[in-house]
């Protein structure tokens, strides 16, 4: 008869973790445990197998309450329960009539506010018809120039009720000001108002490698737009931090964080001097954030960063409430793919996740097609829905802080926090953001850190589904029809000369103590972007720095996929092996099919063989398949006898590559004299292998 009260804690009394660790290391058989069960990161923090209440944080400050200080748990009481995650959603589209369908298809699908990223030219401050900026215009980003474009753009907007977000690099306060010169025309009011100017030089000026203007400018018009917002704009945010140029370069977590406080603390230094109280400049702060695929450390960043502002605002004199992050996460674009990108829809899934656990309050959803190029009807539709299947259907936003209370994410959080706190110091000794950035030490950080996993994903061990892990050369492309830019060139510079034309001269601005308001009065006017940056003193001078290099993780193997289809349309066949299968099928199957995934993720085409039982009948297999490179799969077992026998028999039928699936060990030199010319095995250079072979091939590797 089963008793009254059931409880676990009858069948299953508690073990130690000492006890636990003595029964581990007993079945390691001598192993070591920190090789085997513990994980070590690119931050240089250590993951643990298990962990247990003696891991619970000693601070108090980890027990708090969400909504406040230090806001690690979320920067508001009740997050997301009662208004789900704001989803914003991004355009690019040169052809505004495109972005506007786009828009409007979003907005009915479930999108609640809209980032808008202008093109190169917008972003330099300049218009297109400059016949020096012709080729930016158009160019990664939307062919917007004045009030009139961003109505074109937002046609059937109800801006009143939807956020607006902006991405206009070093032209921040020109494109604000077409933003509220429209918001005005639309009757807006100043509490309906919503969204985010994203002023952020510094972020501009890592991407691109320069600014139109100097720093000292360029952070005096982010005070001035930080002041203009916080008196007018209510629920407006003027100052972006946008982390994502360090993190597409590679920088890890820590440096990530620290990278971005070192930037608010920059900015926050210009904002207090132009006379503004640090509780007043602090809530003029979004965060942008990207979010890599491994979910646990991408929800502690989110909740480290939190923790981290809190503790910038507190110490520069802000009171308690002040130092609540607001936070705009995305999937990165680092890894993302252009090859099987529908895997993309689980890594953007997996971020999006990470975004809504972390605590963010705004996200953005990205489409799988993204790295191939604008985004269609289609992926845009399942980018959308990724978000609010998470949201409607899993209901996640409606548990406060549901990382809270594990001591695994707290200690990790705790961890990322404290190594961002010390990078950050480096960069405060070194004179702050803008100095390490002309100096090119944090492109050194950042190259450094970003070594050992290139090494790791050349070796797979870091490995890349669709990539360099189950890859699949005869995959369809996604292909996207090609924008041509050339007329809407010549219809934005005709439109642009139109308004020219009926506006009057534009006068200086920058000696004036309100430029923010006189732009948005000359945008009210019709003045162009390039007019008012003109005004504002862009082209005056201008800010270089060596621009940070982007790695997506997958590049140096799609560039391989890229010149193996070159190599396809120049001679009808892709570079082909062939798989000398020797003995029984369960002596060759595991390494015939790893050196399928290993040549596939080199674009070479594999012919393989159902296991052969002598060298003469793998010999005969290897003529018909037309292949000039044979690999020899078997196991440990039988090479000893197979390689003396096979090797030199392909290598005679004309082989002119023989390669042997497995680590040769003290058997190397035997075998290279039989006629093994390479050995592939878990932990080789991958990438370095597939780049030789491919050239030995005729491959034009770059």
């Amino acid at each position: 008869m089963l008793p009254e009260v059931f409880t676990l804690a009858d069948d299953f009394p508690p073990v130690t973790y000492e006890a636990w660790r003595e029964l581990v290391e007993a079945d390691l058989k001598g192993a070591s445990f920190e090789q085997k069960l513990v994980t070590h990161t690119y931050e240089g923090i250590d993951i643990q197998p298990v962990y247990t209440r003696r891991d619970a944080l000693a601070d108090d400050e980890t027990h708090s309450l969400p909504g406040f200080r230090p806001f690690v748990r979320g920067a508001s009481p009740l997050g997301a329960v009662l208004t789900g995650w704001d989803l914003r959603q991004e355009y690019a589209h040169p052809d505004l009539t495109v972005v506007n369908q786009s828009i409007l298809a979003d907005l009915e699908g479930g999108v609640t506010s809209l980032l808008l990223r202008l093109d190169r030219a917008a972003r330099g401050g300049r218009d297109p018809d400059q016949a020096a900026v012709a080729d930016m215009a158009g160019d990664d980003g939307l062919m917007a120039y004045t009030v009139a474009d961003l109505e074109t753009a937002l046609t059937g907007v109800h801006l009143n009720m939807v956020g607006v977000a902006l991405e206009a690099g070093g032209a921040f306060v020109p494109a604000a000001a077409a933003l509220t010169a429209l918001w005005r025309r639309r009757g807006v009011s100043a509490d309906e108002a919503r969204g985010a100017f994203n002023a952020d030089p510094l972020a501009a000026l890592a991407r691109d490698g320069e600014l139109p203007l100097s720093t000292d400018a360029a952070l005096s018009q982010l005070a001035d737009l930080a002041r203009f917002t916080a008196v007018h704009f209510p629920h407006v945010t003027a100052v972006g931090v946008d982390t994502s140029p360090y993190h597409h370069a590679g920088a890890t977590a820590a440096q990530d964080l620290a990278f971005g406080m070192a930037t608010g603390v920059q900015y926050l230094r210009a904002m207090i001097e132009a006379g503004m109280s640090i509780d007043d400049a602090a809530s003029q702060f979004t965060f942008r954030i990207s979010l890599g695929t491994h979910h646990f450390l991408a929800i502690s960043k989110l909740r480290a960063a939190r923790r981290l502002w809190s503790r910038v605002v507190g110490a520069s004199g802000g009171s308690a409430s002040a130092g609540a992050m607001r936070i705009h996460a995305r999937t990165s674009r680092r890894v993302l793919t252009q090859r099987d990108p529908y895997v993309n829809m689980l890594r953007n899934t997996v971020g999006v996740f990470a975004a809504g656990i972390g605590g963010a309050e705004t996200i953005t959803s990205v489409p799988f097609d993204m790295p191939v190029g604008l985004p269609s009807d289609f992926s845009r539709r399942i980018a959308r829905n990724t978000l609010l299947i998470l949201q409607e259907e899993s209901h996640l936003h409606r548990v406060v802080d549901p990382a809270g209370g594990s001591w695994f994410l707290d200690r990790t959080t705790q961890q990322l926090a404290d190594a961002a706190w010390k990078i950050f110091q480096q960069i405060e000794r070194q004179g702050g953001m803008l100095s390490v950035l002309e100096s090119g030490w944090a492109a050194e950080q950042i190259d450094s850190a970003f070594a050992p996993r290139a090494k790791d994903i050349a070796r797979r061990k870091e490995g890349i589904t669709g990539v360099s892990e189950f890859p699949n050369v005869a995959e369809e492309p996604v292909v996207h029809p090609p924008v041509d830019p050339t007329v809407l060139r010549g219809e934005a510079a005709r439109r642009i000369a139109a308004a020219t034309a009926k506006t009057p001269a534009l006068a200086s601005l920058t000696s004036q103590s309100d430029m923010t308001a006189s732009a948005v009065k000359a945008a009210e006017d019709g003045a162009t972007l390039g007019r008012i940056a003109a005004a504002l003193g862009f082209h005056d001078q201008r800010t270089a720095v060596a621009p940070l290099e982007v790695h997506s993780f997958a590049e140096p193997f799609e560039v391989l996929r890229d010149a193996s289809d070159a190599y396809q349309a120049e001679h009808g066949r892709r570079p082909r092996v062939f798989l000398v299968n020797m003995g029984p099928v369960a002596h060759y199957t595991a390494r015939a099919t790893y050196s399928k995934n290993f040549f596939e993720a080199g674009g070479f085409e594999v012919v393989s063989g159902d296991g052969f039982r002598d060298a003469d009948a793998a010999v005969a297999a290897l003529r018909d398949s037309g292949a000039s490179t044979a690999v020899i799969c078997s196991s440990d077992k039988l090479y000893a006898d197979i390689v003396p026998d096979v090797a030199p028999k392909l290598k005679a039928a004309g082989a002119k590559v023989v390669v042997l699936a497995g680590h040769p060990g003290e058997n190397e030199k035997a075998w290279r004299a039989s006629g093994v010319d390479r050995f592939i095995f878990i932990k080789c250079d991958v990438l370095a292998t597939l780049r030789d072979m491919l050239r030995e091939e005729g491959v034009a590797v770059s």
